[in-house]
């Protein structure tokens, strides 16, 4: 049977196996030790589980089954006989997992190269995908810790007991570690020797009191021990799960029970130009707020080319993102968090919003609804969790008593202070306002519109592909190295279709969709 002749010129198979045949695979051969004359040669396999991918296949025994009745897979085999199902598993965690990210480099700068890619506007957004973990194996990190301090003031009095019990030196300075326990444990079994004490097991028999308080300070040590792996797993999350421990658990938009139930999952992000994803990464974090710098950092890292314009939506604005965009030298499209409600008749007329204060920059002051000025009081400066310092200055009314208005200009209930005795009161990040004020600027000029729609076409559009045409809403793989795995496969494959969809539209080298087209 031939199958170049069964398969159409057009088909996007033929277009997968010639973009793969441009790649440099070295890094992929590497990882192999030994490779048989009579096998499936890792360009090869790579294809096979490119073109699954791309037709919404993910399951190894699905890919297998296919090999055997898909005449597209049967071309991409060349003859050579089908790869069973673990081969095919074995590939893709293992051997693609290892050199995932330069293969996906090479893709992106191929495409560049193309001119595909424009290089000049990267536009990101981020989606939760559930992972293959249990929703039920949940391990928080504030109740470990908890519990860990229980168990601590457990053994320090098991500690008091036992040396006040057995006169001993004492071990301890006041925190009992796990050090201290396993110095206490070597004291009580010397004294067992000496007394030549025989422990004793079974129901009917008497235990000494040597042999209770050893099993009690053994059992004490091991849950110490669980306590501290658990701490040490989640490291700066606050969660993990046990089946798979780098998943997060996060509040996902599937929630089929209606009750905000928090799953195992990964927070993917897509870096994407002229539809194409050209980098991704892999989050622990439930926000986009924190992803956006370690992925401008490992995109500029691998990447050949810079992009200019970093366009994001609102769930990425912060002062410390905006100061790194500003620092390389890099322009940021970023849609403030209140730029949507604050064309609201609400917002505009609430007396308590800052933005509606008038702001004299000469007495560096506030004028609330009734004329009261706010002065610089003190500056505040407060750390993120990346280290980032940001500086903030307090504005405080000088007396609000008698005021008509102040039940609607002090808001906050949960405060010791009664609002009677409480003042008005701001927090101003200058440099924050500075950078918000030049980014709207930014975003309603007629670039920054054009930028903003693509944003949502192209970067939204990406998952739209992945989740909804394609299906894939829980990664097959655990870990981080090989769920990363998975998103390269899935980003190449979907370049690959989205170039043979262009071709066959004849749009080849369009980057940006031109708003006359979308009205």
């Amino acid at each position: 049977m031939n199958l170049n002749i069964i398969i159409p010129e057009n088909d996007s198979v033929r277009l997968l196996s010639q973009f793969v045949e441009e790649m440099d695979l070295t890094c992929l051969y590497e990882t192999y030790s030994i490779l048989k004359e009579n096998q499936v040669t890792p360009r090869q396999m790579l294809k096979i589980i490119l073109y699954a991918y791309l037709d919404g296949r993910f399951s190894s025994r699905e890919i297998e089954r296919a090999c055997h009745r898909d005449i597209n897979f049967m071309y991409l085999l060349e003859g050579k006989p089908v790869p069973d199902h673990a081969t095919i598993a074995r590939f893709r965690s293992l051997h693609f997992a290892s050199c995932a990210k330069q293969l996906l480099v090479q893709c992106s700068e191929l495409l560049y190269e193309l001119g595909e890619i424009s290089g000049e506007n990267i536009f990101i957004d981020g989606t939760k995908i559930e992972a293959n973990a249990n929703k039920y194996t949940f391990v928080w990190k504030r109740a470990v810790s908890k519990n860990q301090e229980k168990l601590g003031q457990k053994a320090a009095l098991l500690v008091s007991e036992c040396v006040e019990t057995y006169a001993l030196k004492p071990v301890w300075g006041g925190r009992v570690k796990i050090k201290t326990l396993k110095r206490l444990r070597k004291q009580l079994y010397a004294i067992k020797e000496q007394e030549e004490i025989k422990f004793v097991y079974g129901t009917g028999k008497r235990k000494a009191l040597l042999q209770k308080h050893i099993e009690q300070l053994e059992s004490y040590l091991e849950k110490l021990k669980e306590y501290n792996q658990k701490i040490h797993i989640c490291g700066t999350r606050n969660s993990y799960s046990k089946t798979d421990s780098d998943a997060t658990f996060m509040r996902m938009k599937e929630d089929h029970m209606k009750n905000g139930q928090l799953k195992p999952a990964y927070n993917l992000q897509h870096g994407v130009d002229a539809e194409y994803v050209v980098w991704l990464e892999i989050f622990p974090n439930s926000t986009d707020t924190p992803t956006a710098i370690s992925f401008l950092k490992e995109m500029k890292e691998n990447l050949s080319f810079k992009y200019r314009n970093i366009v994001l939506d609102s769930g990425y604005e912060s002062e410390e993102n905006y100061t790194y965009i500003e620092d390389n030298d890099q322009i940021g499209f970023i849609k403030p968090t209140n730029y949507e409600i604050s064309k609201t008749r609400k917002y505009q007329k609430d007396i308590s919003n800052r933005a509606n204060m008038v702001y004299d920059s000469e007495r560096d002051c506030y004028y609330c609804s009734q004329g009261h000025p706010l002065f610089a009081m003190a500056t505040k400066q407060r750390k993120t969790a990346s280290g980032y310092i940001s500086t903030k200055t307090v504005y405080k009314c000088a007396d609000c008593t008698g005021c008509p208005v102040k039940d609607k200009c002090i808001k906050g209930n949960h405060f010791k202070t009664p609002v009677d005795e409480r003042f008005k009161s701001l927090e101003v990040s200058r440099k924050f306002e500075r950078q918000r004020a030049e980014c709207l600027q930014q975003i309603s000029s007629k670039q920054g519109i054009l930028l903003r729609i693509n944003r949502s076409i192209q970067a939204e559009g990406s998952f739209a592909d992945l989740k909804w045409d394609r299906g894939f809403r829980r990664f097959l793989c655990r870990g981080n190295a090989k769920v990363y795995a998975e998103c390269v496969l899935l980003a190449i494959s979907h370049n690959i279709e989205k170039l043979h969809n262009k071709i066959q539209r004849g749009t080849v080298g369009i980057h940006l969709h031109c708003i006359d087209k979308i009205a």
